[in-house]
């Protein structure tokens, strides 16, 4: 384990099925003919097979009921898509279950992250290492998070490269994704409470082609 470093029914007639006065009723042999035995007999097997069939009819029609429910558990949004951990130590394991060894643990809540495929409450997710596994869906939540990539990047004051900087940036520093504005190289974020602009290629967790209002 290691952790992230951050900045059944038969229908067989037996002796012990249906019972018929043919059988149990010693007092008068002559009272009940053969024939007459077998017809007593085929009101309890038709009910009986009657039965089965409705055993099964409500087992498939509970199965189909609980097909839909499963494939409910699939969030039905786009992948990939980015979000963030939702807590300070989140598990990241090697497949979706709690059977599943973990592989890394995440110490840094809003972390962005890439959600890159789901299995009932399970999603995959990439992170900016390039790492991947298995995390539950209520680890993670919608807010936009950044985590600026490379060397340290000037944040301007506006979406220009002869902008007034505002601060440096580190690497491996998390922000919040405020906007990014369509057609423009530039996205809004907020670092430690500075609100400025970075390049897309500054940092991790936008799509090139993906806008923000």
């Amino acid at each position: 384990m290691k952790s992230k470093v951050f900045p059944e029914v038969s229908t067989e007639p037996s002796d012990r099925g249906v019972s018929s006065p043919a059988l149990t009723d010693r007092s008068d042999p002559g009272k009940y003919s053969l024939t007459e035995m077998k017809v007593l007999d085929m009101p309890a097997m038709a009910r009986l097979i009657r039965c089965l069939f409705a055993v099964v009819a409500i087992s498939v029609t509970l199965l189909a009921m609980a097909w839909p429910l499963a494939a409910a558990e699939n969030s039905g949004l786009p992948l990939p898509r980015f979000v963030s951990l939702r807590s300070d130590e989140v598990n990241l394991r090697t497949g979706p279950g709690v059977r599943y060894p973990v592989d890394w643990i995440y110490s840094r809540r809003d972390l962005p992250v890439e959600v890159i495929a789901e299995f009932e409450t399970w999603r995959k997710i990439r992170d900016w290492q390039g790492s991947e596994g298995w995390v539950h869906q209520s680890m993670l939540w919608p807010r936009r998070m950044v985590v600026v990539t490379g060397q340290q990047r000037r944040l301007r004051a506006e979406p220009d490269d002869k902008a007034v900087p505002l601060a440096l940036v580190d690497p491996n520093v998390t922000g919040r994704l405020l906007s990014c504005p369509r057609g423009k190289e530039y996205c809004r974020v907020e670092i430690n409470n500075i609100q400025g602009w970075l390049k897309r290629d500054e940092f991790w967790g936008v799509y090139q082609s993906e806008y923000i209002e």
